[in-house]
């Protein structure tokens, strides 16, 4: 007989494993035992339940307590207190920043509370490794009503009622790409998963895979019949490991269950998945370059048309589609096309996942209606800006993505108004900036990664690239004249107009929109030397002002180079021949007295 009473909801994600959930796992397990209790109360690890910042998380179930910041030595008390004693451990309870107060209930915390779980609504409720969780809310549902009830047709209409769009960057319908696919010729297709997550600061393929495997194979299934298909490939970075590693479970016990491989659910159709791992290269993310890599060849894109849907994957009818994408289809084919898009705006429907990182102080996996402001995104959910500083910009779209300044963060994100702000939508980077981010550095740091990861087949992006890095590193370096702003600018737009694939197609867009809404910055550089925002080290000089000075020592402590001499009770000063400019005394200062 089963004496389960309480389940322990453990994040094991990959941002909780950096954070010791293996080790508090392994020491809860273990006093569970000593206890007597490992009977009665169950440890179920999850996939990453999406709050980051607070990471490892557990969600104690039925009660509903959710649980913070843990770590093994919290073993001993949580388990005495909360488990033998039947009383909570408030002091593990997340604390709202501006009130203090704690909240006990996940649901009632606004990190969770202003969002809408349609992808990730098995995040951190389910072992992604156990297939029998994901059909008991469920899963596979949705697959058998579109093998055995279904056309390959009525699925394609109900997935082009739904408005679906591709949530991979281009934003392309994805009813009418597989309608494409099923009308091309020929009896070999291809249906293709792209988990080739690249852009800096983008965690979401990587988090629905670990959480939620099973939905995006249940996606490759329903897609497969709609285009007749029987072969599926998951294209994933080598750099998600434990990904990988639930998706290959998810894959063999799919197969066990009669998911996969032959006469799925006793229909005749047949299909199967395999896992493809490629080797980091962030072009790969394009998708006939993602295909060229599966060949075996170099991953370098090659001109479109044909599309893929005509000639794909070895010459074939091909769909790809990414994880978020996929993980929608078989709540669309259960629910009904209307139901989906019965939540977005008129042109882009649904939810969409975004990975929030910068400088905000709820950094995390975050999932909203389309049409919710960046403002509701930034500040109700990820709870504004750390450090009492102000908003300066938000790039969306990684480096192929735009900066929105802060008269915008009104702006709802759907995908015509992101772009009309000079952004897009991407697959779902936002990357929040405060007012110390310099923005000539941040247009150099995204041009050196897509400059970085150009294959180096087409010219524009391969030299145009490296041309406009020179001349932001001129900039950032003190060294630029009035006549590159407008050299800078008319090349970033021949790239953009003659590079052959979307890396170098929107690669310029950093330099444009920072040069669209910061250009007193980059004038700054240029004319006076000098950089608003003190991180261009080549055009710093430190000093210490002695009237704002409290004589604490801290910047002493804190210099890696001993460039700072200082006596109790004295004011500090900075040697310049040893200092290398690391701003570490001004970030360590709390009393501005580093300038």
């Amino acid at each position: 007989m089963n004496k389960v009473r309480t389940q322990l909801m453990l994040c094991g994600g990959t941002g909780c494993q950096a954070n010791e959930s293996v080790a508090f796992q392994e020491a809860l397990e273990k006093e569970l035992e000593r206890q007597g209790l490992a009977d009665e109360i169950k440890v179920i690890e999850t996939g990453c339940n999406g709050f980051c910042a607070v990471g490892p998380v557990m969600l104690v179930q039925p009660e509903g307590i959710f649980y913070q910041k843990l770590r093994p030595k919290d073993v001993p008390f949580l388990v005495e207190e909360h488990f033998l004693k039947g009383r909570p451990v408030k002091k593990l309870f997340y604390v709202e920043p501006a009130s203090k107060e704690t909240i006990p209930n996940m649901n009632q915390i606004p990190f969770f509370s202003h969002q809408m779980f349609w992808v990730m609504r098995n995040k951190g409720v389910i072992d992604p490794e156990v297939i029998d969780e994901y059909i008991g809310r469920d899963g596979y549902f949705g697959a058998a009503k579109a093998l055995k009830e279904m056309t390959p047709d009525e699925i394609i209409e109900e997935v082009k009622i739904s408005g679906l769009r591709g949530r991979g960057g281009a934003g392309f319908p994805t009813g009418l790409k597989w309608e494409f696919a099923r009308k091309s010729p020929g009896d070999i297709k291809y249906v293709l998963c792209n988990a080739d997550e690249g852009d800096p600061g983008a965690f979401m393929d990587r988090s629905v895979l670990e959480a939620d495997p099973h939905a995006v194979l249940e996606g490759m299934i329903i897609a497969a019949k709609a285009i007749n298909a029987h072969q599926g490939y998951i294209y994933a970075r080598t750099e998600y490991p434990l990904a990988i590693r639930r998706l290959g479970i998810a894959i063999k016990q799919a197969r066990e269950y009669g998911l996969l491989g032959k006469d799925i659910l006793g229909t005749g159709f047949d299909f199967d998945i395999d896992i493809y791992q490629g080797a980091g290269a962030f072009v790969c993310g394009e998708e006939t370059a993602l295909m060229r890599s599966i060949e075996g060849k170099r991953g370098m894109p090659r001109p479109r048309p044909p599309f893929p849907a005509l000639k794909g994957l070895w010459e074939k009818p091909t769909i790809l589609n990414n994880v978020e994408s996929l993980a929608n289809i078989s709540q669309i084919i259960l629910n009904g096309g209307k139901w989906f898009a019965s939540v977005g705006t008129e042109s882009s429907k649904g939810t969409k996942v975004f990975a929030l990182s910068g400088d905000v102080n709820n950094i995390g996996l975050v999932e909203v209606p389309m049409g919710t402001t960046l403002r509701t995104i930034i500040y109700d959910i990820g709870g504004g800006i750390p450090g009492k500083k102000k908003f300066k910009g938000v790039q969306l779209g990684g480096p192929s993505g735009g900066c929105v300044p802060e008269q915008y963060l009104d702006t709802p994100v759907d995908y015509e108004a992101i772009a009309k702000v000079g952004a897009i939508m991407g697959s779902g980077g936002i990357i929040v900036m405060d007012e110390n981010t310099c923005m000539v550095d941040m247009a150099r740091f995204f041009m050196d990664f897509v400059q970085d990861e150009s294959c180096g087949k087409c010219t524009p992006c391969r030299e145009g690239t490296r041309r406009l890095l020179q001349l932001l590193e001129k900039f950032c370096a003190g060294e630029g004249k009035p006549e590159d702003l407008e050299t800078i600018t008319e090349l970033a737009y021949i790239i953009k107009d003659a590079a052959l694939c979307g890396l170098g197609q929107t690669g310029p867009n950093p330099v444009l929109s920072t040069l669209r809404y910061f250009k007193d910055e980059y004038e700054a550089h240029i004319y006076e030397k000098r950089c608003p925002a003190k991180r261009c080290v080549s055009l710093l000089r430190f000093e210490v002002e002695p009237d704002l000075c409290t004589k604490c020592g801290l910047c002493f402590r804190s210099c890696p180079v001993e460039a700072i001499e200082w006596k109790k009770k004295e004011v500090a000063r900075i040697d310049k021949e040893k200092c290398i400019k690391c701003m570490t005394c001004f970030d360590k200062c709390k009393f501005d007295a580093i300038f």
